[in-house]
């Protein structure tokens, strides 16, 4: 619930600062006739309204477990992922449909300090946006706010690059503007690219591998643990869950043994951040002397 409030202040934020961005910059760039800074508006107002299906995975996510969804509602802060992968193409493409329109009919620019002004602040707010959102992304789990953070710090960097089209038309070189668009759309191409990665890993469970050594080791620290004989963690939402198998001495009386599953469950929960639920399964160690045949005999109806 904390982490889930937090990501919701984040994001209740960077709305604010980059719609106050993006509203400026338009205003800007309706009065200056400037495609480049039309395009970082477009991905500013774009990178604004992936807070909304963000926000309303944080608020699924602090939905109790149901019979149907045993596991809650942490996997719909995944898809927002996805959403905001869409977006981020979306906006990219529509930049790129501008700029390629100017090209081919330029248009003189006016008003160049004021497109300059806006692009400064447009690359202002947008790395103060990146920088907020992906420190707190990173704080509590949350793959697809780290993502949102990483679009909003490429629009900053488009912002600067606003910088260099008003700065060519500034010399008489009309076609600067709309060239700049077109590199404005090919660096969002490279950060949907690790933003599509980063959220498809999470889809398909995965995790850091350091994360696997500390877990492995954590459980192998425990008394009376004699090896772990498999380990799995998976991402839901921007919490961790994990499943354990730990080798425990055959001869354990089954109190002993569940008081050992126990202390593996609170050390892992210990060790590793973000993870708010342990799995602990209990296999006896083999000493070479079982006959595996003569037990399912004993066992077989």
């Amino acid at each position: 619930m904390e982490s889930s409030a937090e990501g919701m202040r984040t994001l209740w934020v960077s709305l604010t600062v980059l719609g106050l961005t993006a509203a400026l910059q338009a205003a800007v760039a309706a009065w200056s006739g400037s495609v480049a800074l039309l395009g970082d508006a477009l991905h500013n107002a774009a990178d604004a309204l992936t807070s909304l299906p963000l926000a309303l995975a944080f608020v699924l996510g602090r939905r109790a477990a149901t019979r149907r969804f045993t596991y809650g509602f942490g996997r719909a802060e995944d898809l927002a992922g996805v959403v905001i992968v869409a977006v981020i193409a979306a906006s990219s493409v529509l930049a790129a449909v501008t700029a390629i329109d100017r090209l081919t009919g330029p248009r003189a620019l006016t008003h160049l300090p004021a497109v300059a002004v806006a692009a400064l602040i447009g690359f202002a707010g947008n790395e103060w946006v990146a920088r907020y959102r992906i420190r707190t992304g990173r704080r509590i789990g949350s793959a697809a706010l780290v993502a949102d953070g990483l679009h909003a710090r490429t629009d900053g960097f488009a912002s600067l690059a606003v910088l260099l089209g008003a700065g060519g038309a500034a010399l008489g070189l009309p076609l600067a503007d709309p060239i700049v668009g077109l590199l404005i759309t090919v660096a969002i191409a490279f950060v949907l690219k690790d933003a599509a990665r980063e959220v498809l890993r999470r889809l398909m469970d995965a995790v850091d591998p350091a994360v696997v050594d500390r877990a492995e080791a954590a459980l192998r620290a425990v008394r009376g643990v004699q090896d772990v004989a498999e380990l799995r963690t998976r991402w839901i939402g921007h919490r961790l869950r994990a499943e354990a198998t730990v080798v425990l001495d055959g001869s354990l009386t089954l109190h002993a043994a569940h008081h050992i599953a126990v202390e593996a469950e609170h050390a892992l929960l210990h060790a590793v951040p973000r993870l708010t639920a342990a799995l602990i399964h209990a296999d006896p160690a083999r000493t070479g002397t079982e006959d595996p045949h003569a037990a399912l005999a004993h066992h077989r109806p």
